[in-house]
């Protein structure tokens, strides 16, 4: 009723012992477009669609390399995702100077997680209006973990965090218990399809409004070497949007012949 009165900082509870800015800046994850992470026991992948603000403008970026073995998908105030993302950074470079070794996916998003939690806490600061799913290797294997503008993290087997996200974390929960045993190419397809599911009616993938980002882990046995988290954009993609696109096209013409009767 009287929310103005409580939503003028972070600090203040409403009666209702909810804090208004946290719930605000969740919004703005809510608002911005759709990324999706995945883990399998070898690869961990995120894809994401891009936006652009008007028909003139350029795509803004939604993944970002934080080290050679971890990096990040946003959603929300890129602005944010600035600071968060060069926090990371310097974070990274100052462990890996230390002690000459890459540093535990685990303890960055921790970090990023208490950062983020001390605005929620002084007087004059705000939350972070940005979501991030943080994916990485490390010598206990791939990762991904979600980050929330109250601080709180968590790690996923698969997410999917912005508008029409829950379209995309439908198809992910029907899918599960694939995802485990998919290798490179087959968990990257899988999240083209949970992306497409965010979709509205009159938008496709294309080279120019898709990311994808893989890291993978060594195999135990040696069979597999460690690859570095990279993305990929523009001409890159294609043939992943394509393999997607042909699967589809073959699925509903699979669908339509169903029950026809055909002459030999």
């Amino acid at each position: 009723m009287f929310r103005n009165n409580y939503d003028n900082d972070s600090v203040t509870f409403s009666p209702q012992g909810r804090i208004f800015q946290v719930e605000y800046a969740a919004e703005a994850v809510k608002q911005g477009s759709v990324v999706v992470g995945i883990t399998s026991k070898t690869h961990v992948v995120l894809v994401a669609v891009k936006r652009n603000a008007e028909e003139l403008s350029s795509y803004q970026k939604k993944l970002f390399p934080i080290d050679e073995h971890v990096g990040i998908a946003i959603a929300g105030l890129t602005s944010d995702a600035r600071v968060l993302s060069n926090f990371m950074k310097q974070q990274s470079l100052g462990h890996r100077l230390t002690y000459g070794r890459s540093m535990p996916v685990r303890s960055l998003v921790e970090m990023i997680g208490s950062k983020a939690q001390t605005n929620t806490q002084h007087y004059g600061k705000r939350p972070y209006g940005v979501g991030l799913l943080v994916a990485g290797v490390d010598e206990s294997g791939p990762h991904l973990f979600e980050f929330q503008p109250s601080g709180m993290t968590e790690e996923m087997v698969a997410f999917a965090i912005g508008a029409r996200s829950q379209m995309a974390r439908t198809y992910l929960e029907k899918n599960l218990d694939k995802f485990a045993s998919c290798g490179r190419e087959e968990l990257i397809a899988h999240g083209l399809k949970a992306l497409k599911e965010s979709l509205v009616q009159d938008k496709e993938l294309t080279v120019e409004n898709t990311s994808v980002a893989v890291a993978g882990a060594k195999s135990k046995d040696g069979g597999a070497k460690a690859e570095p988290f990279k993305v990929y954009d523009g001409q890159e993609v294609n043939a992943w949007i394509e393999s997607v696109a042909d699967e589809k096209e073959a699925a509903a013409g699979g669908e339509s012949g169903e029950g026809m009767d055909v002459d030999a």
